[in-house]
């Protein structure tokens, strides 16, 4: 008789136990750790700043991390051991996917049930080449073509950026999704005002033309407004020389 009950007793708890794995797993849509914590991984701080805004209020349920926030420069930067760890328990992680992040690839294969989201990519006819402006010397070995990296440097990238962030992290969270496409349209609201404003002062400006002196990172921002850019350098590239 008692090892009816045992067994019985084993076999409830085995039900048990799977039942509440698979509940786990239904409820921890992402990947890394599941303890209820949305946790999310950026790489530059404009991902970071949205991020932060689209969760609002929910920012204190979550785990936000930032990786570059010692100031490394985003064309030189490279990831720490701990930095790996982070993105292995991350339930999403946000990246530029330009020629900068040739180290994502290891990250992500370290990191195989995390979410991810490629700015570059979620931009698609949006994103640019990168190439020469006026003044700058392309270099003299031809190089495969690469994205302008600095997607965040648009306020009409950033709309829809915005967008591809919030419906990621609702796909994580459902149960608030709604509390995170109405803080991202009040945010896209917010860009709006400050894109009339861009256009505005562009309109009234006598001289529509920029010179600079160092490299050349603007490139959305002069394509949004029409504003004709010389530089010393493309892109961020100091491989080049000053033309004559």
């Amino acid at each position: 008789m008692k090892q009816k009950i045992l067994a019985l007793t084993l076999t409830l708890v085995l039900i048990a136990a799977l039942f509440t794995a698979c509940s786990g797993t239904k409820e921890h849509v992402g990947g890394g750790i599941d303890d209820g914590v949305l946790r999310i991984v950026c790489t530059t701080f404009p991902q970071y700043d949205w991020v932060r805004s689209i969760l609002g209020d929910k920012l204190a349920d979550a785990e936000v991390t930032y990786l570059q926030d010692s100031g490394a420069d985003l064309h030189s930067y490279q990831a720490t051991a701990e930095d790996f760890v982070r993105i292995q328990e991350a339930d999403l992680f946000i990246y530029v996917g330009g020629a900068s992040d040739d180290w994502v690839e290891k990250a992500l294969a370290d990191a195989p049930y995390a979410e991810t989201l490629n700015l570059i990519a979620a931009l698609g006819d949006a994103a640019k080449i990168e190439e020469a402006v006026e003044g700058a010397e392309a270099e003299e070995e031809e190089e495969e073509e690469e994205y302008d990296e600095h997607v965040w440097l648009s306020l009409k990238n950033a709309k829809i950026l915005v967008k591809a962030i919030e419906e990621k992290i609702a796909q994580l969270d459902p149960a608030n999704a709604d509390v995170y496409l109405k803080n991202a349209k009040a945010y896209s609201e917010d860009l709006n005002a400050l894109d009339k404003e861009y256009a505005a002062a562009v309109n009234k400006a006598p001289i529509k033309e920029l010179l600079f002196a160092d490299r050349f990172p603007f490139r959305y921002l002069c394509d949004d407004y029409s504003i004709r850019a010389y530089a010393a350098f493309s892109g961020c590239s100091a491989e080049t020389e000053v033309s004559t």
